[in-house]
């Protein structure tokens, strides 16, 4: 499960055997979690999130999308 990026209380992965899917950023906070496309981004779904925090989560990938599809391209052409 690499980590990908932390910001504040929000970690962002993706899980190692995952590649045969789109690109896409999970992100969890304490016990909750969610799962976003990366192009474009969109939310695939949330749990515990309510939609104020999905709005905040959703502006931040949308502010480092392109560095986790860098994360993302480099992590699954390796593996």
């Amino acid at each position: 499960m690499p980590t990908v990026l932390n910001i504040g209380p929000h970690r962002f992965f993706f899980f190692s055997r995952e590649g045969q899917e789109p690109p896409h950023i999970h992100v969890e906070t304490a016990e909750n979690a969610a799962k976003f496309w990366l192009s474009p981004v969109s939310l695939v779904w949330a749990v515990g999130y309510n939609s104020r925090e999905i709005r905040q989560l959703r502006k931040l990938v949308e502010e480092n999308a392109a560095f986790f599809l860098e994360r993302w391209y480099e992590y699954f052409s390796s593996h």
